[in-house]
């Protein structure tokens, strides 16, 4: 059954996509595409039902990103990346939700994870310094999730290396504007943000490994399953649902326009084997991506739901299958936009930014083959896993 959420995205699917090249000049959502997305609830959809949420199904949000992508990946990107932020901001100390979302449950936080700042303990908390780039949707954001690590009082990392994560108002960090040059994924806005000697109370900030095990929901008494899955399951969901998104986007605009192509031999395209052929292909590739993507968030969830532990071995599987999921989307991609004609590569050409937003969207370390496979070639071995291998899966 499909979320309202998705229903939402649909009405406004035309307009999202009409908006979708005024992001690339400011390189940041326009204001009427942010009031579009507010108005579908795309980023309340992970968030608590008390803060005005929905605590929807992990599924319902990948769906939910991939409809604002097909229209626009910049929206998309957006939405799968701020969008997660609230499932995790439940997960801390229950003050801060309500300083967040009291009195606007429309808050968004915008993040990265990276952990680029020291965080010097003091009395009650934390000072943070660092300089963080790819902190998408920033402009519209009134929080920013952080990563950092553990200080040891003197401006360097404590051993053994500690990873958090800090969340902070607008007021205690800086945006840079000009730091968001880039060739696709323009209008994310992913901005640099610089943190100057900020005090952080601790109830604000959260160790990784807790959101990474999925043990950080049962120290605030929180019951959903929602809660209790695995961070570096959920954090890759939106992100690879943008990028397939994304590339249903262009499949779609593909077919629309090769309907009545005449090529240049004067044959029409739709009596040309070979493109239709690549078409066919593309479009079984890019909905297998999306069958396997939500087809693991899925498993997980009903495996936490049946009381059953997410072990390493899980966790590596669905990484691995994730990272594919994109690899997959794109190929197809690929395939399609050699087969579309010489006009595709004009600017006034959507295709070509779909083309450009998944090739930037696979950028992102969470898509990243490497890692993902190589842990999960050890883990289906019985084989432990180094301590950075197993921060990623």
């Amino acid at each position: 059954m499909t979320h309202e959420v998705v229903g939402r995205i649909e009405e406004s699917g035309p307009e999202l996509a009409a908006l979708a090249d005024e992001t690339e000049s400011p390189r940041k959502l326009s204001d009427r595409t942010v009031e579009l997305l507010r108005s579908t609830g795309v980023i309340r959809l992970l968030q608590p039902k008390e803060f005005g949420g929905f605590a929807a199904h992990p599924r319902d949000f990948a769906e939910a990103v991939m409809a604002v992508a097909r229209h626009d990946g910049a929206a998309g990107w957006v939405s799968g990346v701020v969008g997660v932020h609230p499932w995790e901001l439940a997960q801390l100390d229950p003050r801060l939700a309500h300083e967040v979302w009291d009195d606007d449950p429309d808050t968004w936080i915008a993040s990265p994870y990276m952990p680029n700042g020291i965080a010097e303990p003091v009395d009650g908390g934390y000072v943070l310094s660092g300089r963080w780039p790819f902190s998408s949707g920033s402009d519209h954001c009134r929080w920013d999730f952080l990563g950092a690590l553990l200080g040891d009082g003197t401006g360097k990392p404590a051993g053994p290396i500690t990873v958090m994560h800090v969340v902070l108002p607008r007021s205690d960090y800086e945006i840079i504007d000009g730091t968001w040059d880039v060739i696709g994924l323009a209008g994310t806005g992913s901005k640099d943000v610089v943190v100057d000697k900020a005090f952080i109370p601790e109830y604000r900030t959260i160790r990784q490994e807790m959101v990474q095990e999925g043990a950080a929901a049962e120290a605030v008494g929180l019951t959903d399953t929602l809660y209790k899955l695995p961070f570096t399951s959920m954090f890759p969901l939106g992100i690879t649902a943008a990028v397939v998104g994304i590339c249903e986007g262009a499949l779609a605009l593909h077919l629309a326009q090769q309907r009545d192509r005449v090529a240049v031999t004067g044959v029409q395209v739709r009596d040309d084997p070979y493109v239709l052929y690549a078409a066919g292909e593309a479009a079984a590739e890019i909905a297998a991506s999306r069958v396997q993507l939500i087809d693991g968030i899925s498993r997980l969830y009903d495996q936490v739901e049946a009381g059953r532990p997410v072990t390493i071995a899980d966790r590596a599987d669905v990484r691995r299958n994730q990272v594919r999921c994109a690899w997959r989307a794109v190929s197809a991609l690929d395939e399609i936009l050699t087969r579309s004609g010489g006009n595709a590569i004009r600017r006034t050409n959507p295709i070509q930014r779909y083309w450009r937003d998944a090739h930037v969207g696979l950028q992102h370390m969470i898509h990243v083959p490497g890692t993902a496979y190589h842990a999960n070639a050890l883990a289906q071995m019985g084989l432990e896993l180094p301590a950075s291998m197993r921060a990623l899966v």
